[in-house]
């Protein structure tokens, strides 16, 4: 989902502003660090869980429209950020920065509300993967937008990338099939031109998260929240979709959904503040892992050689990516980054 990206930037950023609450954090966390040196990874792979875990609700909850799911999804987004703006003190609409904030927050919002429309129309690994690929079109708007480079490994990516794409969608038009194939696959490519339009928007708004990087990180997931909650609600009323869940089970999955949004974030957050960006990266690519999982156990729906085919190239593009982070932010002596090679240049 779009927000995962979008908090790896925040946290980044939070770093690089002098804020002191990173360093004691950190400074706090260092007994336990030595005991488990993994434990931003653990944490990372964690937060991969109870993101799936979202997906697979929104793809249950079939009583309920995509749009109206996003708005309880962003309620567990805002809520948690609140108190943060308040305790830090913190402008909530700052000068010069508030239509950045709202075309961030307008962005940020289509393209999870897309996603969300993926994961009830397609196999859920399959949108899982798509909407995962975010990583790597990041450097080409960067390049469109902020005039930052875009060297061979990130052009590799992209291609390895689209090439996965089109493995998934396995669109008629190119691999054939008859007319009966072609109309049972159609809510599955209107997923999948759904979930490849969703990572444009999240590059898009990584993209401006850049630009904003000066502001705290609470400031503009407030924002994200707030104006998201509007939008998606606006939406929902205008269109007729807004609906109150059933007693029961549909309920208690929609707090999940929140619950498990807000779990997700904390721990997205935790695990870039004890490791670097790359290897945090790398792990969260467990996201599709648990996704071909829950597919198989909840929906009963065995992948097909083309989405197995595409799901490896697109986690090999995000590895990729992670791994040239990871070489980049690590010293000019390190063994470790003469070990990555051509990675590291």
């Amino acid at each position: 989902m779009p927000e995962h990206v979008e908090l790896q930037q925040l946290v980044d950023m939070s770093v690089g502003s002098g804020d002191e609450s990173i360093p004691n954090l950190l400074e706090n966390k260092r007994p336990l660090i030595k005991r488990c040196p993994y434990l931003g990874l653990i944490l990372a792979t964690l937060s991969s869980l109870f993101f799936s875990l979202c997906s697979v609700i929104v793809k249950s909850l079939v009583n309920i429209d995509p749009m109206q799911l996003a708005m309880f999804r962003f309620i567990g987004v805002l809520l948690p950020t609140i108190p943060i703006v308040v305790y830090t003190e913190q402008p909530v609409f700052p000068r010069g920065k508030r239509l950045l904030l709202a075309l961030r927050s307008i962005v940020g919002t289509v393209g999870l509300m897309l996603s969300f429309y993926a994961f009830r129309n397609m196999p859920l690994a399959d949108a899982s993967v798509i909407v995962f690929s975010v990583p790597v079109f990041v450097a080409l708007f960067a390049r469109v937008f902020l005039k930052e480079p875009c060297g061979m490994w990130n052009t590799i990516s992209i291609i390895l990338t689209l090439i996965g794409v089109i493995l998934i969608t396995h669109p008629p038009f190119l691999f054939g099939g008859t007319v009966t194939e072609h109309n049972s696959n159609y809510n599955s490519l209107r997923g999948a031109v759904a979930a490849f339009i969703s990572t444009i928007f999240g590059a898009n708004a990584y993209v401006l998260l850049r630009v904003l990087k000066g502001l705290h990180f609470s400031v503009i997931m407030t924002n994200f929240g707030a104006i998201a909650i509007l939008q998606t609600f606006v939406y929902s009323f205008v269109f007729g979709l807004l609906c109150m869940p059933n007693c029961g089970t549909e309920r208690f999955l929609v707090v999940c959904l929140a619950l498990f949004s807000y779990l997700g974030q904390i721990l997205l957050t935790m695990s870039l503040q004890l490791e670097q960006a790359g290897p945090v990266a790398i792990a969260r690519s467990a996201d599709i892992v648990f996704a071909f999982l829950w597919q198989v156990m909840f929906f009963n729906e065995i992948p097909s050689k083309f989405s197995i085919c595409g799901a490896v190239l697109v986690l090999s593009s995000v590895m990729l990516v992670g791994l040239r982070k990871w070489a980049l932010a690590l010293p000019e002596d390190s063994s470790l980054r003469s070990k990555l090679g051509a990675l590291a240049r």
